[in-house]
């Protein structure tokens, strides 16, 4: 009983061990810069880490797919380097022996993506899933349309000008009717001085 348990666990090692290799078919590479991403805060990969990247795979798994029922032991690790990165695959939860299709796993993890980023405090620059283009976030739609902008802004330097021209016109025509003031002196009473505007 015991040789068949052992024969059983072996056979399955080697399977996973073949189904788990760099560009397989359905293996992808993930780097994670958690060094750039944290600065001095940054954490250490380790088992846990690795536990927890294998649990967010298999919940992205089975949020994609409603009957699925991915477990943790269906997300296999291989070549895991000390800079952090790494190849996955997902193997099949029913037949445990073959992976579930690259287009499955990047549409789970497309749809999952920010949960995982946030998993880890990373963002789609810091984890990165080689074959997969990171999702951009949409872009930024202003509450008040650019166009509308840019004619509120011509239309006051419009205003402005217009303005300036009637003062200066106002005041031109002003300086050019009357004559510069004449202040006269006509007498002197009781040693106050009487001035006299002409204008």
């Amino acid at each position: 009983m015991l040789r068949v348990l052992l024969v059983t666990l072996s056979v399955a090692a080697i399977a996973h061990a073949e189904l788990c290799k760099p560009d397989t078919q359905n293996a992808f590479k993930v780097r994670l810069s958690i060094k750039t991403a944290l600065g001095d805060d940054a954490y250490a990969w380790d088992a846990n880490e690795e536990y927890l990247f294998k649990a967010m795979m298999a919940f992205a798994m089975r949020r994609y797919s409603s009957k699925s029922t991915t477990q943790i032991s269906n997300v296999l690790l291989c070549n895991v380097t000390d800079r952090v990165s790494f190849w996955f695959v997902v193997t099949d939860s029913s037949k445990n022996v073959t992976t579930v299709p690259g287009s499955e796993v990047e549409a789970a993890i497309r749809m999952n993506r920010n949960r995982i980023n946030s998993a880890f405090l990373l963002s789609d620059k810091t984890l990165q899933f080689v074959k997969i283009t990171s999702t951009l976030s949409p872009p930024v739609e202003p509450s008040t349309p650019v166009w509308l902008i840019v004619f509120g802004v011509v239309l006051c330097l419009i205003l402005a000008g217009i303005v300036f021209l009637v003062v200066a016109g106002i005041h031109q025509r002003k300086n050019y009717r009357t004559p510069p003031c004449l202040i006269i002196d006509l007498a002197h009473t009781q040693g106050r001085i009487i001035l006299y505007w002409l204008c």
